[in-house]
Parts: structure tokens; C-alpha cells; sequence
């Protein structure tokens, strides 16, 4: 492990019950005065969004929404997005749902002004640096789930649909400007999804907390966030209206999309392919994928699970730790193997080859090979 690393931690976030009432001012700041709210079709008629509508327009920003967001957000519906943003002269976004309504909105206020495809700023490299920073559209960002953590990420996942890959778009002015984070607003979040956002959460403080790079205020946060989720995850999934629960998982999900710029590996890496071919609960999967890969990760990172147990409170080492992920998985009701989820052993080499291309697969402890993939595959159906 070198120690080196870019380091940044994320922009304004105004936390608590009630707080959605702010989001005029939040626009204000951002200088918006003709906000574009985008959402997922999930999301697009429900009490919530219509709260939020009704608040945009008594503070006279209008009520303008897009939301033709697919589970797993696809070029297409950016296409869609850009042109609904540019055809109305929007001068800014209010993103608002769960990771794929947050990042198609990030990624529509990123892209409404650039002049090269979106597949140019893939997170590779420097490719970040090709695109106009100053033409990028203000967003401010209200997550309804407690999973993703998009709403304080620089970067949005969305698949190719050529290729069925999905690809990581990152610039660091895609953060939102401001984050309105009311636990409020997830208490109609049915208990599965509870579930499965929660497991998102907990798997990118895991991955983050496990990744080979040096960044000791990441691996904190990934701790904390950890310890967040196990003791509020369970309660928020028991009873949807535990106000104190939904609010420390609002927490952990930041904590995790925070953490996660340490690095992430090959839960994510797996977890994306079968995402991409089946349109499946990312977090689900997530969920399902990350026992086994613990398994596989053990040679590299038993010691560090033995201290985050220690600090969980859980007993017996790596094996304790892993045995409470499994039990973790069945109280929430995930899923025991990925063929609940659509996919098939038949389609274990397409799956490994789109695994082994994925950008978090390098994240991995323990190198993520194609046989390797191809196992872990064989495994987790």
C-alpha cells in the first residue's frame, strides 16, 4: 500500500425531519430559477413528489418533471432527459429518488451543454477533463431511499446499451450544489426495498473499508457506517415509520457513497454485469453477491474483518463477521443466490467478461480474474 491518494469529501447537506420545507432557498442558493425535478416512474406519482411539486410552485419554480428513468438508468433515457432540459430551457435540477432517479439527474444537468458523448468522460483516466465545467447545470439533490448515497457522488453509473456494459461517468462539478436529506421522506419505502438500499449501503462502506488503498478518513466513515447499518437497518425494515431508524440509514448511505472513493471491488464488479442483462435491485444484488466474495477476498483481508468485528461487537473473527452478513441477508429476506433475480448459469461467461471490464473490478483485494469471476458466479447462483 502506498500512501498517496486524492482525497474530497462532499458538499452541503441539510439533514433532518421537515427539512424539504428549505428547498426554495436551496435552488436560490444555487442560483436556480427554473428548476427541472427529475425522478424515477416509481416515484413519479406518489404522495411525495406531488409534496414536492406543490412546494416548487408556490415558491414560483414552476412544476416541471422527467421521468422516464428506467431501474437502471440507459443511455436512452439520458438522450430523453437532455433534450426534455434543453427543449425547456431549464436553467438547473432538482434530483430526486433513489440511485437511479439521482443519477440520471446528475447526469442530464452534467450533459444538457457538452459537445462530446457522455461515453467520453467515462471514469478512466483524466477523461473527466474534457468537458466544459462551465456549462454545467447547478443540481440540488433529495434522496428518498437510504442506499446509493448518489446525492453526494461525483460520478453517476449508467449502461450502454450497445454493449449492455455499465459505465461510470465522473467530473467532480457533478456533486450537488446543496442535499436535502429528510428522513420523512423515505417512510413509505416498502420493506424489500428498505432491504435491498440498505444492503447498498452496507456493501459500499464494506467494499470501501476493504479496498487496497491508503485513506484512513474513508475507512472511519466506512466503519461507522457500518455499525449504522447494523444496528438501524433491521428496525427501519421492521417498522417503516422508525423515524430514528430511517434517519441513521439516510446517514450510513451518505457515509458509504463518501467512503467509497477509497475504492470498491468485486461485489460491485459482479453485481454490475447481472444489473445490466436482467435490470435488477442493484442492492439486491449487492447483497447477494457479497458472502461469497467475502469468501473469496479472505486471504487479503481477514485481518481487517477481525478488527471490524471487534468493533461491531460481533464474535469470532472473519468467521463470525461472515455468518452475521448471511444472517443479515436472511432476516431482510434477500434472496438466497442470484438465479431469484433472473440470471442464468448458462450466460456464467458473458456475466464474467462484462465483471472482468468493469472499472471497480481493479478495486478488488484479491485480483479479480476471469476464472476467478466465473467462479464466484458458479457460487452465488
Amino acid at each position: 500500500m502506498k500512501l498517496i491518494g486524492n482525497w474530497n469529501y462532499p458538499t452541503q447537506i441539510r439533514f433532518g425531519q421537515g427539512r424539504i420545507s428549505e428547498l426554495a432557498g436551496a435552488c436560490a442558493q444555487t442560483g436556480m430559477q427554473r428548476p427541472l425535478l427529475v425522478t424515477d416512474r416509481g416515484l413519479a406519482n406518489l404522495p411525495v413528489t406531488k409534496q414536492v411539486l406543490e412546494i416548487m410552485d408556490r415558491e414560483g419554480l414552476g412544476r416541471a418533471s422527467f421521468s422516464d428513468v428506467d431501474p437502471n438508468p440507459r443511455d436512452q433515457n439520458l438522450e430523453y432527459g437532455v433534450r426534455f432540459f434543453q427543449d425547456g430551457r431549464f436553467d438547473g435540477v432538482i434530483a430526486m429518488g433513489g440511485g437511479s432517479g439521482l443519477d440520471l439527474a446528475k447526469l442530464i444537468a452534467f450533459m444538457a451543454k457538452q459537445t462530446r458523448p457522455v461515453w467520453n468522460f467515462e471514469d478512466v483516466g483524466d477523461n473527466w477533463t474534457q468537458a466544459n465545467a462551465e456549462v454545467i447545470a447547478p443540481v440540488v439533490a433529495i434522496p428518498t431511499t437510504a442506499g446509493t448515497g448518489s446525492e453526494v457522488g461525483r460520478a453517476a453509473v449508467i449502461t450502454n446499451t450497445r454493449t449492455h456494459q455499465k459505465k461510470i461517468i465522473f467530473h467532480p462539478r457533478m456533486m450537488p450544489s446543496v442535499v436535502i436529506c429528510d428522513p420523512e421522506l423515505t417512510i413509505g419505502l416498502p420493506p424489500e426495498m428498505t432491504a435491498g438500499t440498505g444492503m447498498d449501503a452496507f456493501v459500499h462502506c464494506l467494499e470501501a473499508y476493504c479496498a487496497p488503498a491508503y485513506h484512513p478518513m474513508a475507512q472511519g466513515i466506512a466503519l461507522e457506517g457500518m455499525r449504522l447499518v447494523k444496528e438501524f437497518l433491521p428496525r427501519a425494515f421492521r417498522d417503516g415509520h422508525d423515524l430514528e431508524a430511517r434517519a441513521h440509514m439516510m446517514s450510513a448511505a451518505t457515509m458509504g457513497a463518501t467512503a467509497f472513493q477509497k475504492g470498491l471491488g468485486g461485489i460491485h464488479s459482479l453485481a454490475h454485469a447481472i444489473g445490466a442483462l436482467h435490470d435488477c435491485h442493484h442492492g439486491t444484488t449487492n447483497a447477494i453477491l457479497a458472502p461469497v466474495v467475502l469468501r473469496f477476498n479472505r486471504p487479503a483481508i481477514e485481518r481487517q474483518i477481525e478488527r471490524l468485528a471487534a468493533y461491531l461487537g460481533i464474535e469470532g473473527g472473519f468467521d463470525g463477521f461472515h455468518a452475521f452478513v448471511v444472517e443479515l441477508n436472511s432476516e431482510l429476506r434477500i434472496p438466497e443466490n442470484l438465479r431469484a433475480l433472473g440470471a442464468q448459469p448458462e450466460r456464467i461467461d458473458e456475466y464474467a467478461q462484462l465483471a472482468f471490464v468493469d472499472p471497480t473490478a481493479p478495486g478488488n483485494p484479491v485480483p479479480l480474474t476471469m476464472d476467478a469471476a466465473k467462479q464466484l458466479y458458479a457460487e452465488a447462483l
